[in-house]
């Protein structure tokens, strides 16, 4: 699926566009960051209710594309700000972390 696939799917605001025509490999979900920076596979879509300017900084380490922020939280300027410098799509959707999950599996998302 692409970027612009996934956020028509989920909904939300979309904060920052990033590269919407982007495939996307699969999805990891987590809240700390050191787990994410061992984890996370390069092409993944970060699924998180961190929103801070730090989870920018390891979306550029991992390669993330694009970071979904989960239960409707809001990401501070300096963090869209970041991410439009590096071309990192940011979404903010009413839904939970299980909720996004889910409905990635659902359309055939692999997790990791």
């Amino acid at each position: 699926m692409t970027i612009k696939e996934i956020c028509a799917l989920l909904g939300g605001e979309i904060l920052c566009a990033g590269e919407g025509n982007r495939e996307i490999a699969g999805a990891i979900a987590g809240d700390l960051l050191s787990f994410i920076m061992g984890t996370a596979k390069e092409g993944y879509l970060w699924i998180t209710i961190q929103a801070h300017l730090n989870v920018a900084a390891v979306a550029v380490l991992k390669d993330l594309p694009l970071i979904i922020l989960a239960s409707g939280r809001r990401a501070p300027d300096d963090l869209i700000e970041r991410c439009n410098a590096e071309k990192i799509t940011l979404l903010s959707v009413p839904q939970s972390v299980y909720e996004v999950c889910a409905e990635l599996a659902l359309h055939g998302l692999k997790g990791q």
